[in-house]
């Protein structure tokens, strides 16, 4: 079975100015990979180049067995690519349901399912887009994300700026989903122990070059070279 995600030698950036180089990955099915790093040195701009929004200068990315480098954004979509990001590009004037309900393609994940995993967002599915909080922007987020049924999930730092209870709610979600779902998962985070501790495999950047790349595990147990590659 060929993996999930592998890049090789994969050298990226925006236009002419490369941010990427030199990058190999490989994520098998249902697996789970952590990307960590200081801030700028490339973690969102490596989900970018997999989901096809930035200039691709060399290498290779296939998804499930298939070269995609070469396949505009909304063709890895239909492939099974789903984005969570950053941003979090909720629809304001929509209300919960709607948005969820734009990004519905058959398969899995339902509105039933979504509200579900996130209780807070069916009591809340009459709410303008607007009108939710934070916490349940990124619930809806990551529910609009899994309405498109996609088998590798990209999430661009999900508990950026999250109060403390509710960090723990979206965490018990991304465990169910690791643990529970056929999903592929790569997970940028700030939050590095919390993201080792779910991951299997991490990968760490710096100045766009790999830095670390092995199981979790042993990175969250050597707490002083972790803080000497995550820590400014």
């Amino acid at each position: 079975m060929p993996e999930a995600l592998s890049l090789r030698d994969v050298r990226a950036g925006y236009g002419e100015t490369v941010v990427l180089e030199d990058i190999a990955l490989e994520l098998p099915e249902r697996g789970a990979l952590a990307v960590l790093g200081r801030n700028g040195v490339g973690k969102t701009t490596l989900l970018a180049t997999v989901m096809g929004h930035t200039t691709f200068h060399a290498g290779s990315i296939e998804y499930r067995g298939k070269a995609i480098a070469k396949l505009p954004v909304y063709e890895r979509s239909r492939l099974g690519i789903g984005l969570v990001p950053q941003t979090r590009d909720i629809f304001p004037s929509l209300t919960v349901e709607e948005n969820l309900g734009v990004a519905t393609r058959p398969g899995r994940w339902t509105f039933e399912r979504v509200y579900d995993l996130f209780p807070k967002l069916a009591e809340r599915r009459g709410h303008w887009g607007n009108q939710i909080s934070g916490g349940e922007q990124q619930m809806l987020a990551i529910g609009r994300a899994l309405m498109g049924n996609p088998t590798l999930l990209l999430m661009d730092e999900p508990l950026e700026g999250l109060a403390p209870i509710i960090v723990e709610v979206l965490m018990q979600a991304l465990q169910r989903l690791i643990h529970e779902d056929s999903l592929a998962i790569v997970l940028v985070e700030q939050h590095a122990k919390v993201a080792l501790g779910i991951t299997q495999r991490a990968l760490v950047l710096n100045r766009g070059r790999i830095a670390y790349s092995g199981p979790s595990a042993d990175l969250l147990a050597d707490p002083q070279r972790l803080t000497s590659l995550v820590v400014a």
